[in-house]
């Protein structure tokens, strides 16, 4: 029997030194004679907890008991169970003298006593704990005696022990014996190993070693007086030093009290059984207790209660201890959203834990959970952690964000959703510096370059912000392909007018990546159309852009002058202040709704928040952008551009219908027009181009005079307000074939050619034979000949034939 004993328990290691685990610090209390000590594991380093019981000699009666111990742990498992990991028997020298020794290897666990004091819980959060930790050993202990027909025979507070997690796990299971009650006539002791256990721990018919009363009993009568042992040393404080002292029962909570004394019952047939203290015991209705308890049933519930108590739960978890929501609550519901059993409320929970944890241990505990909840398909959790994400977007590395985070954010781009479009956008404030430049010019601006298009006004206004924020992350050659293009072509012809404040603003902030040449001939000129625009707050930051800009202008100009040429190809300023507002003012727009009139007042009071950098990537408030729309003026038609990579050469414009030469995207965009002739010699060539009609001098003289309307003129053309306007003629050209056709997309001229005259009337040179008198006034206004072809009166023989009356019947028709 000893030999398979030590079979059994050195089945798992063949000695110390191949005990695949390292040897720590013993902890200073442990059960009986066992010792416990610190350990990790030599493979991966992971922690355990490692019990050593050593013996005189191979028959020492520790020993036989320590094996048994060791045999029932290995086969016994539940969640309130010490968790077995390994054992082995080896010898050891004290000295001289060899020792055998057996060695349990376990899951990372404390003692209780030694927990306690570490946590030092007071008043009501002690007492929670307290349940919650009874509330385990109590189905551990249900478990051994209604389910598995088993006698722990020494529960206390030693065989208690704390995981990681501070959940309570019973162990010491060397009295473990199996309960004989079938067998009544036997006077045999029923449990080998009870002299292990100390007297005071003892229930009066084990002082008495009454076996035939102890079969007769229920199977829990005496891990019921244990039970009640562990109560009392637990709220006393102190460890159980005589059977007389559990009659003390001042430390005990009143509403513990009735069952404590029940389970002390000195008839074992009365004493509580521990399956009913843990469903009648009023001691154990606490929130901590609920709620953990629902945490680990999550999958049993409908979506009704999920969502009810997850909404509740972040208010609820500042009630809670502190220490056990980190490392019992938290734990739970990250695991439960990483699994889908949790409901997308529970995301505000976790991160509201997540904030009091230090910031290491939410890289090692919580960061791993939320990037695995970037692929979730639940739209709530995306919504949720991209409305989050500045909590723990810094903690990203740059290799997750571009290879885990970055791929399903950008999913929220297309989405259907305009509110998660929108937040998409702004998650990119806090991802976009940790992309590496291929992710951000290949796939960030080909997002970026359908957002400028897209068909809310916010988000449009958003995308302007955003790229005015990353300028700094791209390289030189994506931001001069990129920016001018998306700012002036772009953002200044949106039809809304924040869009357009936006690309003004955008233009300043980003002043310093422009050279002279591209201020002079591509942004200033369209700046300056702004000064006229319908909106106020966008005239005004037109005339703050262009002051900015013409300050850059000028120091280039006295740097030429005094020859110093290092650095004149490119000078760049601060934005200004009345432009610091680029960064975040028109961040919450799709969630805001009302008149037009107050959300125009919020935008225009945001307008003197502090100075923002070009290259900042600071963050601000979100400010609503007005909904309203306002008129833009002309544009300017700007050539079509060769297609990029980015996106911009790919795309529609999609914001004016007019804008055709605008559909190429952002790259290489010219909006500048050719310099147009002076509108007097356009007007000249354009009449030489047209056919020259001399009408009669009588004819003319008395025409009544036209009211002469003004051609519209192009934006580009500054001369339009005082050019002599086209005449126009009310006779119809010679030519009505070149009258009609329509301008040739290839002639360079066309745009600016005067307009073929209109007619309202039938021309006044028809053939000489009809033509009137030259001293005939009237002549101009003469009835025309008739143009039917019946002969005139006077053609016929005699007087005038009269017409043939109507033959009858049927006629041959001359078909020829």
């Amino acid at each position: 029997m000893l030999r398979f004993l030590k079979g059994v328990v050195a089945g798992s290691g063949a000695g110390l030194k191949d005990l695949p685990y390292n040897i720590g610090e013993p902890y200073s209390s442990a059960w009986g004679s066992w010792i416990h000590y610190r350990g990790s594991s030599k493979d991966d380093g992971s922690l355990v907890s490692i019990f050593s019981l050593s013996g005189s000699n191979a028959q020492d009666g520790h020993l036989a008991a320590g094996r048994n111990g060791v045999k029932r742990l290995r086969t016994v498992r539940h969640p309130n169970i010490l968790s077995f990991l390994h054992s082995t028997e080896a010898e050891t020298f004290d000295g001289s003298i060899a020792k055998p020794t057996i060695y349990i290897v376990t899951e990372p666990v404390m003692p209780l006593s030694e927990k306690i004091k570490e946590l030092g819980l007071e008043g009501i959060q002690r007492d929670e704990y307290y349940a919650w930790g009874l509330h385990q050993i109590a189905k551990a202990v249900s478990f051994l005696n209604n389910d598995c027909k088993l006698v722990h025979g020494n529960v206390c507070l030693a065989s208690v022990v704390v995981t990681q997690t501070l959940d309570w796990k019973l162990h010491a299971f060397d009295v473990l014996s199996e309960f004989d009650g079938n067998n009544e006539m036997s006077n045999g002791p029923m449990l080998q190993f009870e002299w292990l256990v100390g007297s005071q721990y003892k229930s009066m018919e084990l002082v008495k070693s009454d076996w035939a009363a102890i079969r007769k009993s229920p199977p829990w009568a005496i891990d019921s007086w244990g039970l009640g042992c562990l109560i009392y040393e637990l709220f006393s404080g102190m460890k159980l030093a005589k059977t007389e002292d559990l009659r003390n029962t001042a430390a005990i909570p009143k509403s513990l009290l009735p069952d404590y004394q029940r389970l002390l019952s000195s008839m074992p047939s009365r004493r509580l059984n521990a399956s009913k203290l843990i469903d009648n015991s009023e001691y154990f209705q606490n929130k901590l207790v609920e709620t953990i308890q629902f945490m680990e049933v999550l999958n049993l519930k409908d979506s009704v209660e999920k969502d009810s108590f997850f909404r509740k739960l972040p208010n609820l978890a500042e009630q809670l201890p502190r220490q056990i929501v980190l490392k019992k609550l938290l734990p739970l519901l990250a695991s439960a959203l990483e699994f889908g059993s949790a409901a997308a409320p529970a995301l505000n929970a976790l991160l509201k834990m997540g904030s009091w944890l230090t910031a290491d241990e939410f890289n090692v505990k919580l960061l791993p959970t939320i990037v695995k909840l970037f692929a979730s398909n639940d739209r709530a959790i995306r919504v949720g952690l991209l409305q989050h994400i500045d909590q723990f977007g810094e903690s990203l590395s740059t290799q997750i964000v571009d290879e885990q985070v970055f791929p399903h954010v950008a999913t929220g781009f297309s989405d259907t959703s305009a509110f998660l479009r929108e937040l998409t956008l702004k998650s990119m404030l806090v991802l976009a510096p940790k992309l590496s430049q291929r992710t951000m010019s290949g796939t960030l601006l080909k997002y970026l370059s359908k957002l400028q298009v897209d068909e809310e006004p916010a988000i449009r206004t958003n995308t302007t912000i955003l790229l005015g924020n990353i300028a700094g992350y791209l390289n030189e050659g994506t931001r001069k392909r990129v920016l001018i293009n998306a700012f002036t072509v772009r953002a200044l012809r949106d039809t809304f007018s924040p869009a357009r404040a936006a690309g003004v603003m955008a233009l300043c902030a980003t002043s310093s990546y422009y050279d002279m040449t591209e201020i002079a001939t591509r942004i200033l000129p369209n700046v300056v159309v702004l000064t006229v625009d319908a909106d106020s707050d966008v005239r005004t930051k037109a005339f703050q852009a262009i002051d900015q800009f013409m300050q850059i202008a000028k120091q280039y100009h006295e740097k030429l002058i005094t020859g110093d040429t290092s650095g004149a190809a490119s000078i760049g300023m601060p934005s200004l202040p009345g432009n610091a507002s680029l960064l975040g003012w028109a961040m919450s727009s799709l969630t805001l709704k009302g008149k037009a009139s107050e959300q125009v007042q919020v935008a225009s009071a945001n307008s003197n928040a502090s100075v923002i950098s070009a290259t900042s990537n600071t963050t601000s408030d979100s400010v609503p952008v007005p909904e309203s729309l306002s008129t833009e003026p002309a544009d300017q038609p700007a050539p079509p551009s060769p297609t990029s990579t980015d996106g911009w050469g790919e795309l529609e414009n999609g914001i004016h219908d007019e804008h055709d030469a605008d559909k190429d995207g952002w790259d290489d965009l010219e909006p500048i027009e050719e310099h147009k002739p002076p509108p007097a010699l356009a007007n000249i060539q354009a009449a030489q181009k047209r056919p020259v009609v001399q009408p009669k001098q009588q004819v003319s003289s008395l025409k009544p005079k036209n009211t002469v309307k003004p051609v519209k003129q192009e934006d580009g053309d500054l001369w339009g307000s005082i050019a002599a306007p086209a005449p126009k003629t009310t006779s119809k050209p010679l030519s009505a074939k070149a009258a009609l056709k329509t301008e040739d997309d290839d002639d360079p001229w066309g745009s600016i050619a005067a307009p073929a005259p209109k007619t309202t009337s039938r021309p006044l040179h028809v053939k000489p034979a009809t033509t009137s008198n030259n001293d005939d006034p009237w002549a101009a206004i003469a009835a025309p000949p008739p143009t039917t072809k019946a002969k005139p009166l006077g053609a016929g023989r005699g007087r005038g034939a009269k017409p043939s009356a109507p033959k009858l019947g049927a006629q041959k028709i001359n078909r020829a």
